[in-house]
């Protein structure tokens, strides 16, 4: 028997769905709106909306501040970069301006560039090196691909994969590729998977939120996620998840906050956060936070 899951102090869990082996608890608000529970989940499954509002930022203008600090071993900083960036958009290519900037410790090299993995990572979500020319924001079957990439590069990938595509199969992450797929039928029983309804920034939501199960914490990488799909849309509002793993030649344990909000029809992310501690091989570890705040978006 599936113990509820507790979504509040007040609102106790009512019912539960079977999909697949995946067991959704309902919450007493959920139940009541008949909602087709099969159907939000293959929605869940198959939603590019996040991802998307990523790749929206590659073709339109936008202002951003970025904090990004290193820390010691004792989480003091050790490095840091904080800056107010523009991005221009001008017959489909991208350029960045810095118009503030003020950096501490080794944050960059002598050639300047970024003496930190984390940094790196950063850069290329947000930040654009010269002229970039030719990007859209379609989503295609086949966003991630570590072919051909070796070093940074590949790592970056692997990243995104993980941070883009929470819950999907990751082909060419070591010891770790099967162990994301959330709703396969080996991984689903390890989680207990919740929906809930509230509001968000004002927006009605379906939260959907899976939590590991304890005794499984080591066989999986996505240790919690919870995602805030506006109703009427199915967008993804906001998600906040937890990922670990130890694999020996490396580990890392990483929590990141993601909110979005729309810019005329796009949705586009306004917030994220980061909290990462990474060990990758051959690499020293680095511990990271940074927030990105974007805003003044134009085209």
């Amino acid at each position: 028997m599936l113990l509820p899951f507790v979504v509040s102090a007040q609102q106790k869990a009512a019912d539960s769905v079977t999909v697949g082996k995946n067991i959704i608890t309902l919450s007493t608000v959920v139940a009541n709106t008949k909602l087709n529970v099969p159907n939000f989940i293959d929605i869940v499954k198959k939603d590019t909306s996040f991802y998307k509002a990523f790749k929206i930022l590659h073709i339109l203008g936008f202002t951003a501040l970025n904090d990004i600090r290193m820390l010691d071993k004792n989480n003091n900083t050790e490095a840091s970069l904080y800056s107010k960036t523009k991005q221009t958009e001008h017959n489909g290519c991208r350029t960045m301006q810095t118009l503030e900037q003020q950096t501490s410790g080794d944050i960059f090299t002598s050639d300047s560039n970024f003496n930190y993995y984390t940094a790196q990572m950063y850069a290329s979500l947000f930040f654009t090196k010269d002229s970039v020319c030719g990007e859209n924001n379609i989503v295609g079957s086949k966003e991630f691909s570590t072919e051909d990439k070796t070093g940074i590069e590949e790592h970056k990938e692997q990243l995104k994969m993980l941070f883009f595509d929470p819950g999907k199969k990751i082909n060419g992450l070591p010891f770790i590729s099967n162990k994301t797929a959330i709703f396969d039928d080996d991984i689903a029983t390890k989680y207990d998977m919740n929906i809930d309804m509230d509001a968000y920034n004002k927006t009605s939501c379906y939260i959907f939120t899976i939590t590991v199960k304890p005794e499984y914490k080591s066989d999986v990488v996505i240790d919690e996620m919870k995602t805030w799909f506006d109703d009427s849309t199915y967008e993804v509002v906001a998600r906040n998840y937890a990922l670990s793993y130890d694999a020996g030649i490396y580990d890392f344990n990483v929590k990141m906050e993601v909110q979005m909000t729309h810019y005329k029809n796009y949705l586009v992310p306004a917030l994220m956060r980061y909290n990462g501690n990474w060990k990758v091989f051959l690499k020293s570890r680095e511990r990271g936070v940074f927030t990105a705040t974007l805003f003044d978006f134009n085209d």
